[in-house]
């Protein structure tokens, strides 16, 4: 089930590492890939206009989790930006991490990536939690780290997101609406991405 998908671990799937590069104004952040990874070819466009969008929004915040990190693109870039050296990334995939631990050296940056199921190996509160959910392991999943996320947020804490309308966007922000505080920030080319407070 799921062989394939970049929300698994397939030791048998071929290694072909590449690496795509993002611009962020005069910055240039390169990014190592592979196989059996999300968006292994060039950078997701629904995580550049989450990133952009909290970078045009930002505030100060101490640290941040990033859930469902991949190779680290959410992660890296906000770590740098925001300069900021208590960035911790979780994802369930492997061999994504290892790709995220190299593109910190790669980007010369420290963030902590470690191995989680979703919130399961995650300690502490943060000033933000960033996700681009993998709406493909299910809407339970992306629920989950949704959700679940007002357990590990900091009493001023912000949740940010990003989720194509075409997979559900408006549906889950209402469901939202029981837990949090919504406001949607921004939608460009059927996506959105919304900043969630806790009521």
């Amino acid at each position: 089930m799921f062989l394939n998908q970049y929300f698994t671990n397939n030791d048998q799937l071929k290694s072909e590492k590449r690496v795509i590069s993002y611009y962020y104004g005069s910055t240039c952040y390169d990014f190592l890939s592979d196989n059996g990874v999300f968006s292994k070819k060039k950078v997701d466009f629904g995580s550049i206009t989450l990133i952009e969008t909290y970078l045009k929004n930002k505030k100060d915040i101490k640290n941040f989790l990033d859930v469902g990190c991949g190779y680290g693109f959410l992660s890296i870039v906000l770590a740098k930006e925001l300069k900021i050296n208590h960035g911790v990334g979780v994802d369930v995939n492997l061999r994504a991490l290892n790709l995220a631990e190299e593109n910190t050296k790669l980007n010369q940056v420290s963030v902590s990536f470690k191995e989680s199921n979703i919130y399961e190996n995650v300690e502490g509160l943060f000033d933000l939690i960033i996700t681009n959910p993998p709406i493909r392991a299910g809407k339970r999943v992306v629920m989950d780290i949704l959700l679940g996320a007002k357990n590990h947020l900091q009493p001023e804490g912000e949740l940010w997101a990003v989720i194509r309308k075409d997979q559900g966007a408006k549906s889950i922000i209402k469901a939202l609406l029981n837990t949090y505080r919504v406001e949607i920030k921004e939608k460009n080319k059927g996506f959105y991405v919304f900043c969630c407070k806790s009521n």
